[in-house]
């Protein structure tokens, strides 16, 4: 094979090479060719079969993002390309290891000052992405890694792509979990590729293919080894050539005739899509019904009229107050993941692990550690009972992306081999950090500490999962008291993103380093508190919940403070959030909270009943809410009642279990508003308390933590969007009203009388 660069030079290579070596010598003269061309992400390497790699390599950067100076680049080599007549086809391919192009840049966005800068940006984007489409020959995306966003409407654009086998390799639109639709061509281009039902659930979601998805649903056109992508791509261009880049048609099956191919039916789907937006949103979000609103102009009316409102779209959401604080979550989160736990302290390598407990937190904990983290864990219980319960945990969770095709078989496979289980400390010698998750019992945790100290080495760090338990009080008897922190997971381990590192006065820097690194690792989103009763998010959360206990017994329904909350933005109510985590988790909570910060902490006292009545929540079978499966004739008399199959039911004997008659006169906002301040409040405390570092951690641990609304930016931001004199008078004016429990910190008094704000 000959390769010719943009100098024209060429050399050969020995015509026996094996396509593997072939390949790697093509991606290693691209990428030196790509590093000397000056000042440019694109670069274009000819061939002597006719065939041009287009390789993007952006220049001092990891993975590839697309940039608004990039749109001259584009255009100069296109105008090249056009200009070379010997050149039959394009393979466009990267330059950076298992990523093809990750999206757009997000801080072109914050940079535009006005709606009609925006509407210009999407328009040119637009316009190079058609420019591409239109080429005269053809043009494959050869995609290795992540393809998201404005890098899979850049391959979208090609007339064909190829992806890798990598598992690396995702192909997505998740725009909508910035608050945006995609804004070149994605809402016009998808639907012709996969359809209308599987773009809206793609673009609604956010959701990433794997390279089979992708195949099965028609977004990619072959999957390959990463061997030979270049090559098969290569073939996939001059056979478009030779066939005159006639592409092939999407297969549809029975639904989508029925469904797709005709105005009535697609008229269902967009209903539907319709229904299901407005109900996970509450129309908190606008984005998805935009993405709506695009994808069928352009359908039912003309692809020209759709890509003029994608870009009118795309520039309301840009300029809309919900994409900018999910912006800024975006930004706030990235920018930790470049942060030690103490700054300058380099964290230890970990490479073994242990767990001690073998229940749901244990069973998670584990899970995470060999499937994110991908380090061996040692699951250490009383019984084999409690072991088997772990590895359970990981297999369901595994054999369900395989069910998917999400995950191979054999990956499965080496996945469930990182965890093993043993009812002594064997193998304990080794491992360099082990992860606590026994029962919230102080002397049962000492114990644990003090068996680690004799089975472990000198190093090894004892990180306890306690939600209540001060961690100095954990390490009090500790010989090695520098080694011991607190690691705290949310339920369900697998899903909630959220942790919070816990270091006592005597844990030391490099012990702190070394479980943030770890932590992140785990795929988590840590955030270092102080350790203090409840320490962040239990704090935040016990004020809010006990607000809505009192709502309850002031007469207010169950459901209806549930719908007021989850309509405010949170994924769930505060009733069915107590029935989730357990009502006699918050009945031990509460007791240490108000005994450490005051009677503010102090829960209803007519919860005492629910515990006397076996009332502990979804475990049971006996919360709040009805668990108990329905017969026939109850299923009958709901949909009667117009109670749809699923749909949570309130155990009516709540009621009088409490001696309440649920008459209801405040408004869902009223409702919402009271539980919210409450919680504003104590976050207020716990940034001038230092229990977080700062305004930006103590609003991710509220989002990622206990789902404070997103579109919101957090606690802290919501202050500063209502403004510290408005909450600090709505607060006084309740306290009057209600009680003590509402009086404004002085920390929220202070910012009114100065007119100050957590952000600038």
């Amino acid at each position: 094979m000959t390769e010719k660069t943009n100098s024209n030079s060429s050399s050969d290579s020995s015509s026996d090479l094996s396509n593997s070596e072939q390949n790697n010598q093509v991606i290693h003269a691209e990428e030196n060719s790509a590093k000397s061309a000056a000042l440019t992400a694109f670069t274009l390497v000819r061939h002597d079969n006719g065939i041009a790699h287009l390789v993007v390599d952006v220049i001092g950067e990891n993975v590839n993002t697309l940039k608004t100076e990039f749109a001259e680049q584009i255009d100069a080599v296109l105008a090249e390309i056009k200009a070379d007549k010997t050149i039959t086809g394009i393979v466009l391919c990267s330059g950076k290891k298992d990523s093809f192009v990750a999206g757009a840049d997000i801080n072109m966005l914050d940079a535009c000052q006005s709606r009609e800068e925006v509407v210009a940006l999407s328009r040119q984007g637009q316009r190079i992405f058609t420019l591409l489409e239109q080429l005269p020959i053809p043009i494959v995306a050869a995609i290795d890694g992540t393809c998201l966003g404005g890098g899979l409407e850049l391959a979208m654009a090609c007339h064909a792509r190829i992806c890798s086998d990598n598992v690396k390799t995702s192909l997505g639109l998740p725009e909508v979990q910035l608050g945006l639709l995609p804004g070149s061509g994605g809402t016009q281009r998808l639907p012709k590729l996969v359809g209308l039902q599987k773009s809206l659930d793609m673009m609604l979601t956010g959701k990433q293919l794997r390279a089979k998805q992708a195949l099965k649903a028609g977004l990619v056109d072959d999957v390959v080894p990463n061997s030979v992508l270049l090559n098969v791509a290569e073939q996939k261009a001059i056979s478009l050539h030779q066939r005159g880049k006639s592409l092939t048609k999407r297969k549809l099956g029975l639904m989508d005739k029925l469904l797709e191919n005709n105005s009535v039916g697609r008229n269902i789907v967009y209903q539907q899509a319709q229904k299901t937006v407005q109900a996970k949103t509450q129309g908190n979000y606008p984005a998805p019904l935009k993405i709506i609103d695009c994808i069928r102009t352009g359908i039912e009316i003309s692809a020209e009229q759709g890509y003029k409102l994608e870009a009118e779209h795309f520039a309301d959401l840009v300029m809309s107050d919900e994409s900018a604080q999910l912006r800024q979550l975006f930004f706030a989160t990235t920018a930790m993941k470049k942060e030690q736990g103490v700054a300058n302290v380099t964290p230890e390598k970990i490479t073994k692990v242990g767990v001690l407990g073998g229940g749901l937190m244990g069973g998670g904990i584990a899970f995470v550690t060999a499937t994110k983290a991908n380090l061996p864990v040692r699951v250490k219980d009383i019984n084999h009972k409690g072991i088997s319960q772990a590895l359970k945990y990981s297999y369901q969770i595994l054999n369900k992306k395989v069910k998917r095709r999400f995950l191979l078989n054999s990956e499965m496979q080496k996945q469930l081999a990182m965890i093993t289980g043993s009812v002594d400390y064997t193998g304990f010698k080794a491992i360099d950090i082990v992860v606590e998750a026994v029962f919230e019992d102080l002397s049962l945790k000492q114990n644990m500490v003090a068996e680690i100290e004799e089975n472990g080495h000198e190093n090894t760090i004892f990180a306890s999962n306690t939600s209540s338990l001060p961690i100095g009080k954990i390490a009090a008897k500790a010989k090695r008291p520098e080694n011991v922190i607190g690691l705290h997971y949310f339920s369900p381990v697998d899903k909630m993103p959220l942790v919070e590192i816990i270091p006592h006065e005597k844990t030391s820097d490099q012990t702190i380093s070394s479980t943030v690194a770890f932590a992140k690792k785990q795929g988590k989103t840590p955030i270092v508190v102080k350790d203090k009763a409840g320490f962040y998010v239990n704090r935040i959360l016990a004020p809010y919940m006990n607000e809505a206990a009192i709502l309850l017994l002031d007469g207010e329904p169950v459901d209806k403070i549930d719908k007021a909350l989850v309509k405010f933005g949170f994924p769930v109510g505060p009733m069915q959030l107590l029935d989730e985590v357990g009502i006699d988790v918050g009945a031990k909570i509460g007791p240490i909270l108000q005994a450490d910060l005051g009677e503010r902490f102090a829960a209803p006292a007519a919860f005492d009943k629910l515990l006397a009545d076996g009332r502990l929540g979804k475990k049971a079978k006996k919360g709040f809410y009805l668990y108990q499966k329905n017969n026939l004739v109850k299923t009958l008399q709901n949909r009667l009642k117009g109670i749809k199959p699923g749909q949570k039911q309130v155990d009516e004997s709540i009621y009088s279990l409490l001696n309440l008659k649920p008459m209801g006169s405040l408004s869902a906002a009223e409702i919402s508003k009271r539980c919210t301040y409450m919680m504003l409040n104590e976050a207020a405390r716990c940034v001038d308390e230092g229990i977080v570092r700062n305004a930006r951690d103590g609003d991710i641990g509220a989002i990622f933590g206990i789902g404070f609304p997103p579109f919101l930016g957090g606690p802290l931001r919501y202050i500063d969007k209502i403004g510290a004199k408005s909450v600090v008078a709505q607060l006084s004016q309740w306290a009057e009203q209600y009680g003590e429990r509402y009086t404004p910190c002085e920390a929220l008094v202070t910012m009114a009388e100065n007119s100050q704000s957590y952000y600038s």
